[in-house]
């Protein structure tokens, strides 16, 4: 039985092209991938991303609020009232703290429909100080020994 070139020159192109198609497709996707990662890797992570972010002095973080929950963000001299952890013996105790300064952070939004340079608030970091008193051993005795 004799195939004819030209049917034989078909068959063989429709076969390539079911080969080479899953093959293009996929090598097509892991470069896909790999770009995608490359970029979230250059990108920085921030753990407070979208927050207000309490700090004081020492850099010690005392809360975070999440900004979507928040009307206005507080300005420098406002009081405002934030629980502390208070888990672990060294924790920030919660109370009262004045706001020293507040920083805001802006990154680039990447957006199909965004306007040149336009940016979005990612970040506020709000620098406090206590109102409340040192706890010392001596203090605490002397409220125990009062009571």
């Amino acid at each position: 039985m004799r195939v004819p070139i030209a049917t034989l020159s078909y068959l063989a192109n429709i076969l390539a092209f079911l080969v080479a198609l899953p093959i293009t497709a996929a090598t097509w996707y892991q470069a896909l991938r790999a770009r995608q990662e490359l970029r979230r890797s250059r990108e920085v992570v921030i753990d407070s991303a979208n927050c207000l972010e309490f700090l004081t002095a020492d850099g010690a973080c005392v809360n975070l609020v999440p900004l979507e929950t928040l009307r206005t963000l507080p300005r420098p001299g406002d009081i405002v009232f934030l629980p502390g952890d208070g888990v672990e013996a060294d924790a920030v105790h919660s109370g009262a703290w004045r706001v020293d300064r507040v920083e805001h952070i802006y990154t680039h939004v990447h957006r199909k429909n965004a306007r040149p340079r336009e940016a979005r608030l990612t970040q506020a970091v709000a620098h406090v100080t206590s109102l409340h008193a040192p706890a010392t051993g001596e203090a605490r005795q002397l409220d125990y020994v009062s009571s």
